[in-house]
């Protein structure tokens, strides 16, 4: 009975060691992890995640390194009971206290840099409003000024691009909204900053491009205002990362990066169709 309960503990003990590596083994797999970055400030968001997931990782790894041991060595089939020693408790406490000190400090600077720096006076505004189940974006046209919008003038019936008032409920009597130019597409210039207004109409909604490293609620009755730099002209897809009714997992959209001359040339061509 001896010899059977210690091959067991062995077996279990080994089985442990084995989920543990395969486990840290497919987080580290590239194919599934982050798209390729394309913004300014992928980088320190990119750094803060591998060194959090480094630290996790390897903490996981010796939590499981000591609990095969532990298996390993035991002979008994019932559990005993274990003094407490006082200095290893107060020094893995310190330890784990300290690690995590570290990565909310770290963290909190990569998250101040990028969401309570203005973007410079120059940057391209858009409007983003998010509504179940789609993303509408708006851009001001060459008067630099958005138009006037209004929760009454609301008309989802009309949701063709552009419709005035159409789904953003802009006031055609307003001089400065009749060169806005509306987009089921989100187009920005390379290497420029982005100022984006961040809206919703109905429920809470989540703007997250993967590839930009950029993920913010859209809150009814807020306009939250974040900003970004894409590096890398493509498509790159922006969905909802906020679970916000029954055809969430249809509320998707893609974002452009274009060289300025063509996101110029683009927004006069929308101006030029009204």
């Amino acid at each position: 009975m001896k010899g059977t309960s210690q091959v067991m503990s062995r077996i279990l003990a080994i089985l442990i060691w084995l989920i543990a590596a395969i486990t840290v083994a497919l987080f580290t797999v590239a194919k599934w992890g982050l798209p390729a970055a394309v913004s300014a400030h992928a980088s320190a968001i990119d750094w803060q995640f591998k060194i959090t997931m480094a630290i996790a990782g390897a903490a996981f790894l010796l939590v499981h390194l000591a609990l095969g041991i532990v298996v390993w060595r035991s002979r008994k089939a019932r559990a005993a009971h274990s003094p407490i020693n006082s200095n290893f408790e107060i020094a893995w406490t310190a330890i784990t206290a300290a690690v995590f000190v570290f990565l909310a400090v770290t963290g909190q600077r990569v998250w101040a840099r990028l969401q309570l720096n203005q973007p410079p006076a120059d940057a391209v505004q858009v409007e983003i409003t998010g509504q179940q189940f789609v993303w509408n974006f708006r851009y001001p046209g060459a008067d630099g000024r958005f138009g006037r919008t209004d929760p009454r003038l609301y008309n989802d019936a009309d949701n063709s691009i552009g419709a005035r008032p159409g789904p953003l409920g802009i006031d055609a009597k307003d001089p400065a909204g009749k060169d806005d130019v509306v987009s089921s597409l989100l187009v920005v210039p390379l290497n420029r900053p982005i100022a984006v207004t961040l809206r919703a109409k109905d429920v809470t909604h989540d703007f997250y491009v993967p590839a930009l490293r950029l993920k913010q609620d859209a809150v009814p009755g807020m306009k939250i205002t974040i900003h970004f730099t894409a590096t890398k002209p493509g498509r790159y897809e922006i969905a909802c990362a906020e679970l916000c009714g029954q055809l969430h997992h249809q509320m998707r959209a893609y974002l452009e990066v274009k060289p300025p001359e063509e996101f110029e040339k683009w927004l006069r061509e929308r101006t030029a169709v009204k």
